[in-house]
């Protein structure tokens, strides 16, 4: 038997006996067996965590004491050998959790101690493609033509669930808690933020309290999206100056900065209509002058921002020269290409986009210092997942994009949601198996995110409310979902972070929020939020629960949640591109 938590040191507990022991007996987890001559089990003290990932914990100061166990398991007549971690905090602080976090881009998480400052239990798993030495986008394929389905289906959701599934009874059983509830918990943003929906559509009744950030759900069209701007900028034969894109964006949020009746850098009602407004505004033909600086594309899931830290397979790197230019009716046609969003050539939306005042990093072209010119630069991200996923070649990107239409990419688009729709698209709406077990989801989304377009998370919330409420009223069915699955918009918040070009809240304590509502009741009606930069840093906001909306009273900090019904009609979409509905 597994030895009691009450009677027992950290080192006493961390023993490969006890680990083996605590397993759960094999017949016990449909199609899984476990490996107990796989485990292995060190006590480490007062160890510093490396970090777990986007929205999951980052390193601090603290110090932590944890049992770091491995241990394997197989499915039944597979013969496959799938590698788990787990770590086991020191039994003086176990708090009756078990946690995951959510990778980023390509990759699950590979990081286990990322449950410990919450006094959880978590793991990490090697989904049977190694993922904690490669990204799923490296073994998508055997060869051209050929798809490693168990590796698509390892990501898209069944690896985290069995990590799920093995992880609860091992923690029960290894603190010797016998039926004692074990609450668990997922937290992730971006790809991360993906992964914590697929385990609430897939898995829900696994879960306890999720927190899902910015998820790159609807994988087809989330990817093929990034293809979008270069292809404007290929049809329109024109490269705009990565200075113009950016000072159009700045005069996107000059003018919508005021609507909330807040003048504080920041968008925070966004309307399609306004577009049209801003069409003069942006012909402002004064001088520019830009220092040089090296440019580089964006890949999945990642802003400006993250380029210190990650360059994604495919992107592309150039020196800028000095750029003393003008906003010139190309430069804006490009940009309210963008901002219009992806449609055929019988004028049907396949897609939306991202909202006014985000970057328009997507559109920017690579600078060719051999011949002076600005030219064709694809994301990589947008490209690996045409030339892997769609055309099913062994290619990082695509090479160009000679005959490519919008109708192409709206092919693509349908080719990867047939092809992926029980696995990586992410968007099944009936989480009735999540919502009828109890457990509770917070939600959210920056509004500025240049990556996943913020309309993104609105029309899931939206489909899930149109499944499973269809018959109550709009007030009815908000109030019934509050209950449990509450999405936020974050005002000005780029991609799974604050915002250099609009500095305001972003949301900090998602967990203890979450951990507050899943374990006490404490029901927030709004999401607490800091300042991290500009003249309001520090400042603690509240983020208003969606579709209600901030609406300032003059330049105070007062204001009220208001449902204004342009500003939500201009966040619904229908893309009557596609025959199958879109969720």
């Amino acid at each position: 038997m597994a030895v009691a938590a009450n009677a027992a040191s950290l080192a006493e507990l961390c023993t490969v006996s006890n680990v083996q022991a605590a397993l759960p007996s094999n017949g016990t987890l449909l199609g899984i067996e476990l490996l107990p001559g796989t485990v292995t089990a060190s006590a480490l003290y007062n160890a510093t965590l490396e970090s777990s990932g986007m929205g999951a914990s980052t390193t601090d100061s603290a110090t932590y004491s944890y049992c770091n166990v491995t241990v394997s398991y197989t499915h039944t007549g597979k013969g496959d050998v799938i590698p788990l971690k787990f770590a086991f905090p020191d039994p003086s602080s176990f708090a009756n959790r078990f946690y995951l976090a959510g990778g980023g881009g390509f990759s699950l998480q590979s990081v286990a101690t990322g449950g410990l400052p919450y006094g959880a239990a978590s793991g990490a798993t090697s989904a049977g493609y190694d993922a904690f030495d490669q990204s799923y986008d490296e073994a998508v394929l055997y060869g051209n033509g050929t798809i490693n389905w168990d590796a698509t289906y390892a990501f898209a959701y069944t690896a985290l669930g069995e990590l799920t599934k093995i992880g609860k009874p091992l923690t029960q059983a290894f603190y010797g808690l016998n039926k004692t509830k074990v609450y668990t918990y997922f937290e992730g943003c971006s790809d991360g933020g993906r992964e914590a929906m697929s385990q609430v559509q897939r898995w829900g009744e696994e879960y306890d309290g999720v927190v899902a950030g910015a998820p790159a759900f609807r994988f087809a069209q989330q990817q093929v999206l990034h293809v979008y701007p270069a292809t404007i900028n290929v049809i329109n034969d024109y490269y705009p100056p990565p200075c113009a894109l950016a000072k159009i964006v700045n005069a996107t949020i000059a003018a919508c900065d005021p609507l909330d009746g807040r003048t504080d850098g920041k968008c925070h009602f966004s309307h399609r209509p306004l577009q049209t407004q801003l069409q003069s505004q942006l012909l402002d033909r004064r001088k520019l002058l830009l220092r040089s600086e090296t440019s580089t594309s964006l890949g999945f899931g990642f802003s400006k921002r993250d380029f210190n830290k990650r360059q994604m397979p495919g992107g592309q790197t150039s020196a800028q020269p000095e750029q003393n230019g003008t906003i010139t009716a190309d430069d804006i046609a490009v940009a309210q290409g963008v901002y219009d969003g992806l449609h055929n050539s019988k004028g049907e939306r396949a897609y939306l986009s991202w909202q006014i005042g985000s970057e328009l990093s997507d559109a920017d072209p690579t600078y060719n210092n051999a011949t002076g010119k600005w030219e064709l630069s694809i994301p990589s991200t947008g490209g690996e997942y045409v030339t892997k996923f769609v055309q099913l070649l062994d290619l990082d990107n695509l090479t160009n994009l000679d005959n490519v239409t919008y109708d192409t990419l709206v092919e693509w688009m349908n080719i990867g949601m047939v092809r992926y729709l029980d696995s990586l698209q992410t968007t099944v709406p009936d989480l009735t198996p999540f919502q009828s077990s109890g457990a509770k989801m917070i939600h959210y989304h920056g509004e500025s995110d240049p990556s996943i377009p913020a309309a993104s998370s609105v029309h899931y919330w939206q489909s899930v409310r149109s499944i499973m409420y269809s018959n109550m009223t709009d007030a009815e069915a908000q109030e019934a979902m509050a209950d449990w699955y509450q999405f936020y918009l974050v005002p000005g918040a780029a991609h799974c972070g604050a915002n250099k070009l609009q500095p305001g809240p972003y949301p900090q304590d998602n967990m203890a929020t979450i951990i507050d509502l899943v374990e006490n009741g404490v029901k927030p009606s709004r999401l607490n939020a800091t300042v991290s930069a500009g003249d309001n840093a520090g400042e603690v906001q509240q983020l208003c629960q969606w579709p209600a909306r901030p609406l300032w009273s003059g330049n105070s900090s007062d204001f009220e949640c208001v449902e204004d019904k342009a500003s939500i009609e201009s966040w619904t979409y229908t893309f009557d591109a596609f025959k199958m509905p879109v969720y």
